[in-house]
């Protein structure tokens, strides 16, 4: 029987209006410590974006976005929290905060391997399907 590993994960959202209260899930973090695994997968909706705000900044949005998957990779440009360890990178990056990129509860499960749980959750929370 294969190896089962514990990790815990969180869904990133964009909140253009924090007042409005309505979010797209935009990204997965997962992070697997039995198998020293920190990973994110993030997609950019410019589309549902627009739809939701037109006047939301989309530059800005996709830039921090983009600094969730190189904070996890620990990409020394990603400035002094990518340089702190696995675990409390993991803290931060699915710390609550009250801006226009939220992250849901952090859940928790078991997996065999972590990047394709990673995969299947980012599939089925995330991906539009042509939506």
């Amino acid at each position: 029987m294969p190896a089962m590993h514990s990790y815990d994960y969180a869904v990133l959202r964009v909140v253009p209006s924090v007042e409005r209260e309505e979010f797209i899930n935009a990204g997965v973090v997962l992070h697997c410590p039995e198998q020293a695994f920190l990973d994110c997968r993030v997609e950019f909706q410019e589309r549902r974006l627009r739809a939701l705000c037109p006047d939301l900044d989309l530059e800005l949005v996709r830039q921090h976005l983009q600094a969730f998957p190189r904070v996890c990779a620990g990409d020394p440009d990603a400035g002094p929290i990518a340089r702190l360890s696995r675990r409390e990178r993991f803290s931060w990056l699915v710390a609550p905060r009250s801006t226009m990129i939220q992250v849901s509860p952090v859940h928790s499960g078991v997996c065999e391997t972590p990047a394709a749980i990673l995969e299947e959750l980012f599939d089925r929370l995330v991906v539009t399907h042509g939506l």
